[in-house]
């Protein structure tokens, strides 16, 4: 019987463990997407204690929570920090086969050297322990990242964001490289003609032009993708159930359309769908142009109890997998920017297991010999980016496509101790590859093995985007 979490977790060869602990473990990140709060960053901030730097804004441990039928004060509410803590030490014990049973006991390991495991019996003296910890010098935001081996961190932000933070960090001569992203999906966030006009008033200060039309609006994003890109931006991201293609374009006028929005008139699902396709074509557009990257996750079905939204807001964790019809669409939206030789490097990721071979064979469409690993299908997300998912995604991929030209795992997350994430993966891509070769099924070249998997964990990102 093997013991759990020792230096060969979920390594099952030989051969496996020489990959990993050669060729993947001393390897710097490089988080290309993340929602990490660069305020937090340029305020090197300190965190109080170990519930706050673990457990706000988790709404993978929220879940679990309420499923074990805890209060939602002790999640969400007014309940203490110490009182928050022992309730998901509680519910710890209880997620045994979920990945948060792996990824705490690692991140506890990792961050804070604590070896025992969270139980009722063991949370107050590793919350007494962390949280001493977290009040030292090297625990502050910075060293956390500094501790991780972090390299590169691309933030998630809004186009009407200042950037302030972002310019504060690079004032402060902080040896990271801190990149903004474009997230611009409230530009096209149509449903709600109230709230999108609202919005539009706060990208048009930001972009310094008058919104009155869908010319306009354009103008106004690319400005903003201007000042993005004058920081070093290098990457856009879009969150999309699907992406959309008119079946007749010539049914539908984007500016026609953008008067009604302005008028406050609720559109149709046509008139959505469409003015979604022609603000992201454009934006693609500029996107090639600038050299960008240009990410779109699909495939999530997003705010579902409304009770609970009404009551704890967007992103709380009343979020699952969609069953969105996603290729058709999809091709033909990559179609018409590449017909013109204006699709940008493109990673797509898939939220629905269903659709992994989609996306690994769709990817192949659109590599056209001028960029390596031009399209990319990006690593196992949200509830995917698990042991079971990543190897489904990694398969999919290897089956379908070439699994040398990935570029790897990110963490997609709002939480500072995330990164053993990478460690995750890192441990899962050598044992997938380590068991094929104890199998017979690859050969055991550990020097050409090797490169393959020191290229997926750091160095194809790192030429990919040139950072």
């Amino acid at each position: 019987m093997k013991h759990f979490l020792t230096e060969d977790f979920l390594l099952t060869n030989d051969f496996a463990q020489t990959l990993y602990h050669r060729y993947a473990k001393d390897l710097p990140i490089i988080d290309y997407h993340c929602h990490l709060s660069p305020q937090d960053i340029a305020g090197d901030r300190r965190f109080e204690n170990l519930t706050k730097v673990w457990l706000e804004g988790d709404h993978y441990k929220w879940r679990a929570m309420r499923t074990l039928g805890i209060d939602e004060k002790y999640i969400t509410g007014n309940g203490s920090d110490e009182d928050k803590f022992r309730q998901w030490a509680t519910t710890v014990p209880y997620t045994m086969r979920n990945p948060l049973y792996h990824w705490t006991h690692l991140e506890l390991k990792r961050y804070f050297g604590v070896d025992q495991l969270l139980t009722p019996e063991s949370a107050d003296a590793i919350y007494q322990q962390c949280s001493d910890q977290l009040r030292q010098d090297e625990y502050t935001t910075r060293g956390l990242l500094t501790r991780m081996k972090v390299e590169v961190v691309c933030t998630t932000d809004d186009p009407a964001d200042t950037l302030e933070y972002h310019q504060q960090i690079k004032r402060s001569g902080f040896n990271m490289t801190i990149l903004p992203t474009f997230r611009p999906d409230k530009a096209y966030a149509v449903e709600n003609p109230v709230t999108y006009n609202a919005y539009l008033e706060k990208l048009s200060a930001a972009a310094g032009v008058t919104i009155n039309s869908f010319k306009s609006l354009i103008t106004a994003l690319e400005n903003r993708i201007e000042f993005f890109h004058s920081l070093g931006c290098k990457l856009s991201d879009h969150g999309l159930e699907q992406l959309y293609f008119p079946e007749d374009k010539q049914t539908f006028s984007a500016e026609t359309i953008f008067a009604k929005l302005l008028k406050k008139e609720v559109l149709t699902k046509a008139e959505v769908q469409y003015i979604k396709y022609a603000t992201l074509v454009e934006l693609g557009r500029r996107y090639h142009q600038k050299g960008w990257t240009q990410q779109f996750h699909l495939g999530a079905l997003r705010n579902t109890n409304e009770r609970m939204l009404r009551l704890l807001g967007p992103d709380t964790g009343f979020d699952s997998i969609g069953d969105f019809t996603q290729a058709v669409a999809l091709s033909r939206f990559l179609n018409e920017l590449d017909s013109s030789n204006q699709l940008a490097r493109t990673i797509l990721y898939n939220l629905n297991p269903g659709d992994n071979e989609v996306m690994g064979t769709m990817i192949g469409n659109f590599n056209d010999g001028s960029v390596r690993g031009k399209i990319q299908f990006g690593s196992a997300w949200w509830f995917l980016d698990q042991k079971d998912g990543m190897e489904k995604q990694i398969n999919a991929l290897s089956n379908m496509g070439l699994l040398s030209c990935f570029i790897g795992m990110l963490t997609d997350s709002r939480s500072f101790l995330s990164f053993p994430r990478h460690e995750y993966f890192r441990r899962i891509l050598c044992n997938l590859i380590g068991r094929d070769v104890a199998n017979g099924e690859l050969p055991a070249d550990e020097k050409w093995l090797g490169k393959i998997v020191s290229d997926i964990c750091y160095h194809n990102a790192k030429n990919y985007f040139n950072f």
